[in-house]
């Protein structure tokens, strides 16, 4: 695993300097670095990366506050985000809503923010507020934007051979079987990644056993070897036939360029993945549509999905706390929200006054179905343990994958309950 090193060397220059030092201490830690800042950023892929620096250059233009941005592969980021703030973080980082929000706040690794809150609070919905505080209620992030995990569809695939939007569980496979029987590919599909078929999971968790069990679940407060996430994996094992193979070899993007192509006719993912990389690839963005995924159990219908919400936090180690709350105090507006998303068209604002006139039919379409949601989840890379969710359940979905039989999903799940007791215990 790459250290906190890794991070902060692979610096792309913002229009304003200031290097990263050793976190100073006491009076130095609220100016020091005078007004200029360090932001370390996730968004390394091409379409987010150029809308967060649009963001960060409104941002600059606004408060006065110069930025340079630390950018590193998604990731790499994600899977060294402990020893990062551990180490010599930047100022203010990109980060995730969710339990690992709180993980890393109960930690004292993020600096609390309520002050910031006080002037930005009265622009968010309470669901948006709930995301962005630890578990001792105080405030640690300022969201940006959400999106949902739907089933992408290429309308170009759908019409020309008349297929039609899965209500259920079994009209999906018959759709499924359909799709394969024309030669095609089902659902693109890849796990190279590691965290793409956590999507999965959860979908498959929240549509059997609802919104409760699934948090339940991914906080250890069911086990692993519940019988009720037998379901599951029975569902996920119809499932994968009509799945892209050789899926824990290739990456999401490349699954993506499948369903561009027209070689598969769907694929469930996030519009942050899916439409943004059609963005970057000049695909026909008119081309590609979206449905939630079917009801399995009646009981919880389509209710619930997985909508993350991405943010930013300022580190507990940051050398200029002063400008990163200032800087943050803008990111926390309407009209910062619209200035990211004018060059993002795949996302969708959160803030209640956001007015974004650029919104496309998928940004429209993903306002609708989230605000359908009775409760949304932030994903099981968010929702759980960080590195349990990344490592530990990440490598058992790829046996899974490889190996889609009753007896290896019963070993998978006795295994995660003993690693589970390890790591919620410790």
């Amino acid at each position: 695993m790459a250290g906190a090193g890794f991070l902060s060397a692979c610096g792309t220059k913002g229009s304003g300097g200031g290097g990263k030092s050793a976190a100073p201490t006491g009076a130095d830690k609220k100016s020091g670095g005078g007004n200029s800042v360090t932001f370390g950023s996730n968004y390394s892929d091409p379409a987010p990366k150029e809308a967060f620096a649009s963001l960060i250059s409104a941002a600059e233009a606004k408060t006065g506050v110069k930025v340079t941005i630390n950018t590193v592969d998604h990731n790499t980021f994600q899977n060294n985000i402990n020893s990062y703030l551990q180490g010599t973080p930047n100022d203010l980082f990109t980060w995730f809503a969710g339990y690992r929000l709180q993980t890393f706040a109960s930690k004292g690794l993020i600096d609390q923010i309520d002050d910031v809150w006080d002037t930005i609070g009265s622009g968010f919905p309470d669901p948006i507020k709930a995301l962005s505080k630890g578990a001792d209620g105080h405030y640690y992030l300022v969201p940006i934007y959400n999106y949902p995990w739907v089933v992408f569809q290429n309308m170009t695939v759908f019409d020309k051979h008349g297929y039609e939007v899965p209500k259920d569980w079994d009209s999906l496979i018959t759709l499924c079987k359909k799709i394969k029987g024309d030669g095609l590919i089902p659902f693109a599909f890849a796990q190279k990644d590691g965290w793409p078929a956590l999507g999965t999971f959860d979908i498959l968790n929240l549509r059997i056993n609802g919104f409760e069990f699934h948090m339940q679940l991914c906080q250890h407060k069911v086990p692993w070897t519940d019988s009720r996430l037998t379901a599951v994996f029975d569902h996920w094992r119809e499932l994968l036939p009509y799945c892209q193979t050789g899926a824990t070899g290739r990456i999401w993007q490349d699954a993506a360029k499948t369903l561009e192509s027209g070689q598969a006719a769907m694929m469930f993912q996030g519009t942050n993945q899916v439409a943004a990389q059609y963005v970057a690839d000049k695909a026909d963005l008119k081309a590609l549509d979206f449905f939630v995924y079917p009801e399995i159990n009646p009981t919880w219908a389509q209710d619930f999905m997985d909508a993350p919400a991405d943010g930013f936090c300022i580190s507990a180690k940051a050398k200029n706390v002063t400008a990163a709350k200032k800087l943050l105090e803008y990111i926390g507006t309407g009209d910062a929200e619209a200035a990211y998303l004018k060059y993002d068209q795949w996302d969708v604002a959160v803030a209640s006054d956001a007015k974004v006139p650029s919104y496309n039919a998928i940004q429209k379409k993903s306002v609708d179905v989230i605000s359908k949601c009775k409760s949304v989840a932030q994903f099981l890379d968010r929702d759980s343990d960080g590195g349990f969710a990344d490592n530990t359940v990440a490598a058992a979905f790829d046996s899974f994958i490889n190996n889609p039989t009753a007896g290896e999903a019963k070993s998978i799940m006795k295994s995660l309950e003993a690693q589970a007791k390890t790591v919620f215990t410790s």
